[in-house]
This record gives structure tokens, sequence and C-alpha cells, in this order.
């Protein structure tokens, strides 16, 4: 099974992945790993990825969807957890072509539906929690800062949802409930 999580920034996508890869066998696709893995690699992508980067450019589609082809590649266990890619319709269009280029289908997407005030609060909450633990917090875990990124996901990634939705893919699921609603909302959304 290969899916997509999509969500706004603190939406708890990457608790959501880990969960699959624990349960359900999957192999999580995080774009920023997968970047900084191919930096560090030496291999022909890694060296062209160290090098936009060291110009602190912006990695291109390109180069991301060879390294999201590499991994299909490889070991599949029980599917692919697609985790911040794609994030515009442009990314979309390639992962599908990708996808089936491989053989592979893309069997659901789940959308992890939020409330912006409360996600902002729950951000903000959380970082003073750690800072009071002593415990290292993202220096843009403030609501300012978390509002900008939530501007930024709704003008380039929102998009998807209605793309998803018009090929009948996408899933939404409360995002904002505990972990474990979370976890069976999504198991249902996937396994219905």
């Amino acid at each position: 099974m290969n899916i997509i999580l999509l969500g706004p920034p603190g939406a708890g996508k990457g608790t959501q992945a880990s969960h699959l890869v624990e349960t359900r066998n999957m192999i999580q696709l995080s774009t920023g790993d997968m970047l900084r893995e191919a930096k560090d690699s030496g291999s022909e992508m890694g060296n062209k990825v160290a090098e936009v980067m060291a110009r602190g450019d912006l990695v291109t589609d390109e180069i991301v969807i060879g390294l999201i082809r590499e991994k299909l590649q490889g070991d599949k266990r029980g599917g692919f957890i697609f985790d911040g890619f794609p994030r515009t319709l442009a990314q979309a269009d390639a992962l599908r072509a990708l996808l089936a280029e491989q053989g592979e289908n893309l069997d659901a997407v789940i959308e992890l539906r939020v409330d912006d005030d409360t996600l902002v609060q729950r951000i903000v909450n959380r970082a003073e929690e750690a800072r009071a633990a002593g415990q290292p917090v993202r220096a843009d875990d403030n609501a300012e800062s978390v509002k900008q990124r939530l501007m930024e996901y709704y003008k380039k990634t929102s998009p998807l949802i209605g793309y998803y939705y018009a090929m009948g893919q996408l899933k939404s699921v409360d995002g904002l409930g505990e972990i474990d609603e979370v976890q069976a909302a999504i198991a249902a959304a996937l396994d219905g």
C-alpha cells in the first residue's frame, strides 16, 4: 500500500508515519530525510544535492523525483508513506507518472484536517513545555512563524486536497484528536 500524508506543519504527519512504519511495516519517505541522506552518501545524486544545498538553493523537483525513484526500486516491504512530498500540483503529477513508470499505485491520500488556531496554540504550548524542561526547540515554533508556515502550506500545498479528492483518493481524518484516536481514524480510512 502506498499513501501520502497531507496536512499543515505540526499536524502530526511524522508521528502518524512512524506508527504506520511500526504497525504496517511501511517505509516512510520523508523528503528532508532523503535529502540529508543523499547529501552524505557520496553518490552521484548525493553530490548534486550537496552542491545545490551548498549554494543555498532549493533542490529541484527532478532531483527529489530521482531520489524517490531510487527508493521505489529498493525494498518495498509494506509499501511507502510519502511525507512532505508532493507539495505542489506539479510534484503530484510527477509522482503519479513515476509511480506508473515503476508499476506502483497510490492507494490513498490521508489528509490530517486541523483547526488553524488550535494547531498554532498546540505548537506554541509544546515549545513552551519543551523550553521549561530544557529540551531543544525549533527557533520558529512561535505563533507568528507558525502562522507564516501555515500560509505557505495553504498557498502551495492545499490545492492537492482538491486534486486528490477529484481523483477519488482523498480520505480526511481529524488531525487534532489524541494520537491513538488519529491512528485509529487513519487505520479505518486505509482498511475501509
